[in-house]
This record gives C-alpha cells, sequence and structure tokens, in this order.
C-alpha cells in the first residue's frame, strides 16, 4: 500500500483548521479543540510546519499559528514533504543514484513517470481546494 504518513494526514487537518481562520492567529490548544487532536501532537506538527515556512508562529499571551500564505498558494504536496520529506515510491523516483540495478533496470523509468505522475497529482490540490471539499463543494481532478 501507497500512503502518506499518519503525521502528514494529521498535518493536512491541522492546515485545513488554519485555512478556516485566514489572517487569524489559533493557539495550538485551540486547533488542537478544533481537530480533535492531541495537544503534543499539534505542537509537533506545527513546529514542523514552521519550520517549512507553512505556518508562521507567534509567541506571547496572544500567541500561536496562522498560515504564512494564503491557502490558494500552498499545495498538498507542500504539506506532505514538510512532514514525510521528498514525495517518491523508489530510490529512483527521487532521482538518487543509488541503487546498483538502476542503469540496467527495466522499469526505473516506469516509476520515476508514475512517482511524478503523484506529485504533480499533489501539487495540484491546494489547501484552499481541501477546505471547500469539506464544505461540500467539488473539486476538479488534478491532470
Amino acid at each position: 500500500m501507497i500512503r502518506v504518513s499518519r503525521l502528514a494526514d494529521y498535518a493536512s487537518v491541522v492546515m485545513a483548521c488554519l485555512a478556516r481562520h485566514p489572517g487569524e492567529v489559533l493557539p495550538a490548544a485551540q486547533i488542537g479543540e478544533d481537530t480533535h487532536l492531541e495537544l503534543p501532537t499539534v505542537s509537533k506538527l506545527l513546529k514542523r510546519l514552521a519550520q517549512a515556512g507553512l505556518v508562521d508562529s507567534f509567541r506571547g499571551a496572544a500567541g500561536g499559528y496562522r498560515l504564512a500564505r494564503s491557502a490558494g498558494d500552498i499545495s498538498l504536496a507542500e504539506i506532505v514533504e514538510a512532514l514525510d520529506g521528498p514525495i517518491g515510491l523508489t530510490e529512483c523516483s527521487l532521482g538518487h543514484a543509488g541503487c546498483q540495478r538502476q542503469s540496467f533496470c527495466e522499469v526505473s523509468r516506469d516509476w520515476q513517470g508514475i512517482g511524478a505522475a503523484i506529485d504533480n497529482a499533489l501539487r495540484g490540490i491546494s489547501l484552499a481546494d481541501l477546505s471547500r471539499r469539506r464544505s461540500g463543494v467539488r473539486v476538479a481532478r488534478a491532470g
């Protein structure tokens, strides 16, 4: 089975929560309540999302987090990469030259194409698209 990590999945939930409050600074506790995720998990996710430049963090009594860019300018791929690293199904699909079989492998080019298709699909879905889906609006398929 091919799937993103649980943390990347939860990160998309946290980001969708922030997208529903554009421009607002939300404390981690409120995000946890709104998403039904445990506060330590939310805090861990927000730290990684901030390191990736997807959210801005603010300290102090009125501190919290908000999206660093508009929801329409953040792709699902960026969220997944912030938690899971580069998107790729196999080592060769990431462009790594570490496989000893790559020079004679008959399927590496196919895996690279499949990986690129998945990457393009995730880049074609914005955080705004995810938020619209929650409200019942259908989004056109990427690709």
